[in-house]
C-alpha cells in the first residue's frame, strides 16, 4: 500500500528532532455548500533539525518513532 504524502507548514521546531506541520485542506460544508478551511497538525521526524518555523514542507507516512509520530519530512517545497 503507498504511503500518503501531505504538504503544509512548520509552526514549530522546539523539539530536538520533531517539527509540528499544519496541513490544511478544504472541505464543502454539507448545507451551506460553501468551502470551509480544516487544518491539522502533524508531529514529523526531521533527523537533522533542518527545517524552521515557516518552511513549506512535505511530510510522508513512516513507521512509528513515538507514540504521536508516525510521520516523516521528506522534501522542502521552497
Amino acid at each position: 500500500m503507498p504511503k500518503r504524502i501531505l504538504q503544509g507548514v512548520v509552526v514549530s521546531d522546539k523539539q530536538d528532532k520533531t517539527v509540528i506541520v499544519s496541513v490544511e485542506r478544504q472541505i464543502m460544508h454539507p448545507v451551506y455548500k460553501k468551502f470551509v478551511k480544516k487544518s491539522k497538525k502533524y508531529a514529523a521526524h526531521d533527523e537533522n533539525n533542518q527545517f524552521k518555523v515557516g518552511d513549506q514542507v512535505s511530510i510522508q507516512e513512516s513507521r512509528p518513532y513515538s507514540k504521536t509520530k508516525t510521520w516523516t519530512v521528506i522534501s522542502d517545497n521552497a
